[in-house]
């Protein structure tokens, strides 16, 4: 899986960009996704994600992360035909300054809030979502799967 890293705030530290891109490359050989699907993540303050949150989801407030899916078909669109074409799963945007607090709130490390946070996006890249109970039941549960079969528990 090729992953392109994007860190506006310059603070996520490269052995944290290493355990997202382990993170990720896992969940995808779980949820047996080609190693050749791309997508990218972009690390961002909250400033910048409240603008993305109002823009995209008319929710002016800040928030953790925001998946935007490029393999979905939205109604009305037309099937993109060829074998060639490289899978681009989508782009993932992270807050770091929710990442941390989020850590401080749930008293683990940041590691593990953003790779949860990254996984989280990843799972929506995929089509989990968490619009009723049954499927968010199922998303966070596949979440909490992937993270403790990675070695990434909430300690």
């Amino acid at each position: 899986m090729h992953i392109d890293f994007h860190d506006q705030t310059n603070e996520v530290n490269e052995s944290y960009i290493d355990m997202i891109q382990r993170l990720i490359s896992f969940a995808a050989q779980q949820e047996k996704i080609t190693e050749e699907a791309e997508i990218s993540i972009n690390f961002v303050d909250n400033r910048e994600i409240q603008i993305i949150n109002r823009n995209y989801r008319q929710i002016d407030r800040p928030t953790d992360v925001i998946s935007f899916a490029l393999e979905e078909e939205g109604e009305g669109e037309v099937k993109i035909i060829g074998e060639d074409m490289p899978l681009i799963l989508g782009d993932i945007v992270i807050s770091v300054d929710m990442a941390k607090e989020q850590a401080d709130e749930y008293n683990h490390s940041l590691e593990r809030e953003l790779g949860f946070l990254a996984l989280h996006g990843f799972l929506h890249l995929l089509g989990y979502d968490h619009m009723n109970d049954a499927d968010e039941k199922t998303m966070l549960s596949r979440q909490e799967e992937l993270l403790n079969a990675f070695g990434l528990s909430r300690e």
